[in-house]
């Protein structure tokens, strides 16, 4: 598993300063987690189907409906440039690409 050894060079790696009471708590706590993930390891998972999410949970979304914004020229007139009933913007691409 894990000793205090390893637990002392992770904290040495990661600049974090433990007493040594620090590292034989989480030597102790890393011990108990990893004999935990173990006994999940024994499980039999075969019949179960791979989920992202532990509970279902459905997206609560709007429905997007396009409507016109009623008062277009306001939009464009807050634009730094316009051209028409368009905005302006600088030229981002090359004739070479």
């Amino acid at each position: 598993m894990i000793d205090r050894e390893q637990v002392h060079k992770v904290a040495l790696l990661a600049r974090l300063e433990l007493t040594s009471e620090e590292e034989e708590q989480f030597t102790n706590q890393l011990v108990n987690i990893l004999g935990y993930i173990e006994q999940l390891n024994e499980v039999d998972v075969s019949d179960v189907l791979p989920t992202t999410r532990a509970i279902d949970v459905n997206n609560v979304t709007r429905k997007d409906d396009l409507q016109p914004y009623a008062e277009r020229e306001a939009i464009l007139n807050g634009a730094p440039e316009q051209e028409g009933e368009f905005f302006k913007v600088p030229k981002i691409m090359s004739s070479n690409d």
